[in-house]
């Protein structure tokens, strides 16, 4: 599960203006806010400029500078293990997320915390065959694992809040699963998001997925990124 809001891109007037610089040709620019039509706060994208973007897009990374001085930022809640794997791209990100070390305790553990839509009824499985417990009365047999932790993080959690134990307090931190879903406000630039789709379209990870189809969307950049 990845869910991504508030996404805002912004940076294309500094980034053009910058664009411009190394030949002077500022005169030649005709982006601007509200014309063709938009909205007076809406900044659009002329056609000498995207022109020259194209351009100097195809020219190679060193000469697509200005791809670095646009930003886009949004709110992102994926699971820990969807993360794990964004780390990999710290040079340019910037990212604040929720705390699971001060506020895990903040709130009951749900089902919705976690990422369980790919779980089969290999959990209830596996229960059967371990203890010997018929589980095909449960009401979702699928979510089993979500549903065998979700009571002993709460266990765990009212403990901590009653007594202020912090070995309650560890329990919930060491057997939180990788599914567990967590929220951060990500700041990128367009070269990010470039690398991003590139590696990343095609993994085995729906989220992986899901996340290049929203990014490939956002202003522009297929416009950038089109073939002469």
């Amino acid at each position: 599960m990845i869910k991504v809001e508030k996404i805002e891109p912004w940076g294309f007037e500094h980034a053009i203006r910058g664009m411009r610089n190394p030949m002077n040709s500022w005169d030649k620019s005709d982006s601007g806010y509200g014309i063709d039509g938009e909205d007076e706060n809406v900044f659009v994208v002329g056609k000498n400029d995207l022109d020259l973007m194209q351009r100097l897009f195809r020219a190679g990374t060193e000469h697509r500078k200005y791809l670095r001085q646009i930003f886009v930022s949004m709110d992102i809640t994926a699971p820990l293990y969807w993360w794990k794997e964004f780390d990999t791209y710290k040079v340019g990100t910037v990212a604040n997320s929720c705390s699971t070390m001060h506020k895990i305790a903040a709130k009951p553990f749900e089902l919705d915390d976690f990422s369980w839509d790919q779980l089969l009824n290999t959990g209830c499985d596996l229960f059967e065959l371990k203890w010997g417990t018929d589980c095909s009365t449960m009401v979702q047999p699928q979510h089993f694992l979500i549903e065998y932790i979700i009571p002993v993080l709460n266990v765990c959690r009212e403990k901590y809040l009653e007594t202020k134990d912090k070995q309650y307090w560890w329990q919930m931190i060491q057997l939180l699963p990788s599914s567990y879903n967590q929220k951060r406000t990500v700041t990128m630039n367009y070269e990010n998001v470039l690398t991003i789709i590139r590696q990343r379209a095609g993994h085995k990870l729906d989220e992986w997925k899901e996340f290049v189809d929203i990014l490939s969307k956002l202003p522009y950049l297929d416009d950038i990124c089109k073939e002469a």
